[in-house]
């Protein structure tokens, strides 16, 4: 069955699952929906569809509906999604901390909303190599989350620029927080929202001298989706311009680990004057496979401040202190087993194999004559399509014939249109697999 056909099925089974039983009695009328006085949120409905990668899920889901038989042979190179297990050391940091949750002596309560002060004090030392206080690191369940509680800081009242193609989160939650107009249907851009232009021919790294200055800039490296990661001086030039225009950096360092590449910074903190403008923001998820398990930090320095002097750590301390309770206290304990010796060991262990899988991805692709960017620095592939072919046509022709999931990039904003994401968080053996089908598919 056609995978259109089977969107059509699904639509037309969830809107017959949700319609009112008919009713020819007297009491028909009592069925009927009633709804609030409460006004709608204007900016939700601002939101173009649903965020990408549920609307991934949900056309695998239909494929596999219309296809059960499939069910088996689907192979997910799509969501950025851990595979392999948690490692030994990493598993005992976990598992001790919830066996003290069992005994009157190591049972613990709330803490410290900011974090515990020891993983505070080691993500600063083992990560930043004391660049950064650990006053300065706030624990949170996930960068993602942080994003959002960087733009309650913020506001509605903020011009916001992003890198086109980028993580949806960063235009999303701009668009929830009143920051932007309506969405031109012809540009498929937001009004309000500055798009710097990241393509192959600039190295995906944005022209933002000649960009127009926003309050606020994000930017993520080494990239998703591109698999880009800057190099200093391009991170030197993006702090510069920051700085002279008065602009707060955002800077998602979520896939540093992967970065093997001599001299590439891992942190924005590695340039100079960036503790005057720059947020910093990252996970365990990618570092440990605790996509699940949910532990990240927000590094906010103390010189970062508002246009009125007062600081911005201390207006995101107020919302963590408001909004949050905590990262559970297992998963801290699991954190500070990563930053062991042992753990980072681990870290390494992970990170190789997952820019091993990156590579076979990145040669079959280029073996069949596709130009490809990113996998060697960063666990995703990012490949050029043919001219004029659709990124979600290419996307539905590989489920359907292939049983391959990837990620198109026209979802990752107008400037991925024509590129394919290819994840590489998977196991090994299905990756092999993957390679074999996409090199039929589309060679």
């Amino acid at each position: 069955m056609k995978l259109s056909a089977a969107f059509a099925l699904l639509a037309l089974g969830s809107a017959s699952a949700f319609a009112p039983a008919s009713n020819s009695g007297s009491g028909a009328s009592s069925t009927a929906l009633s709804m609030s006085g409460v006004t709608r949120n204007p900016n939700f409905a601002k939101l173009a569809g649903g965020y990408l990668f549920p609307e991934i899920g949900r056309r695998r889901n239909a494929y596999l509906e219309a296809n059960p038989e499939m069910a088996d042979k689907i192979i997910s190179l799509g969501i950025g999604d851990t595979t392999q297990p948690i490692p030994e050391h990493i598993l005992s940091g976990l598992v001790g901390s919830a066996s003290k949750l069992g005994t009157k002596e190591g049972y613990s309560g709330y803490g410290a909303e900011q974090g515990m002060g020891d993983l505070r004090a080691k993500i600063a030392d083992k990560l930043y190599d004391g660049i950064i206080k650990d006053s300065e690191v706030f624990v949170s369940d996930g960068a993602k989350c942080d994003i959002m509680r960087v733009q309650q800081v913020f506001g509605p009242g903020v011009t916001t620029a992003v890198q086109d193609p980028s993580y949806p989160v960063y235009v999303d939650t701009s668009v929830m927080m009143g920051q932007t107009g309506d969405i031109n249907t012809e540009t498929s851009q937001y009004e309000n929202i500055v798009y710097m232009p990241c393509t192959a021919e600039n190295d995906f790294f944005p022209d933002i001298e000649n960009l127009p200055r926003a309050d606020i800039v994000y930017f993520c490296s080494p990239n998703n989706p591109t698999g880009a990661a800057a190099t200093k001086e391009q991170l030197e030039k993006l702090v510069k311009v920051c700085k002279e225009r008065g602009s707060i950096l955002v800077f998602d360092a979520a896939y540093a680990p992967f970065i093997r590449s001599e001299g590439v910074p891992k942190s924005i903190f590695e340039i100079d004057g960036a503790r005057e403008v720059a947020i910093e923001c990252n996970s365990f998820s990618k570092y440990a496979g605790f996509t699940g398990v949910r532990l990240g930090w927000t590094v906010v320095p103390d010189e970062l401040t508002f246009a009125d002097g007062s600081k911005v750590r201390d207006d995101f301390n107020r919302v963590m202190t408001t909004a949050f309770n905590g990262a559970s206290n297992i998963v801290q304990g699991g954190g500070l087993a990563c930053l062991d010796d042992e753990g980072l060991g681990e870290i390494n262990t992970l990170i190789d194999y997952y820019l091993e899988n990156a590579k076979l991805l990145k040669e079959a692709m280029e073996s069949i004559g596709y130009d490809v960017y990113g996998g060697s620095d960063a666990p995703y592939v990012f490949v050029k399509l043919p001219e004029g072919k659709s990124s979600w046509d290419t996307f539905s022709e590989i489920l359907e014939k292939a049983q391959v999931v990837t990620i198109p990039g026209a979802g990752f904003g107008p400037g991925g249109e024509g590129y394919l994401r290819l994840s590489a968080f998977a196991p090994r053996d299905t990756v092999i697999e993957a390679c074999e089908r996409l090199k039929k598919q589309m060679a």
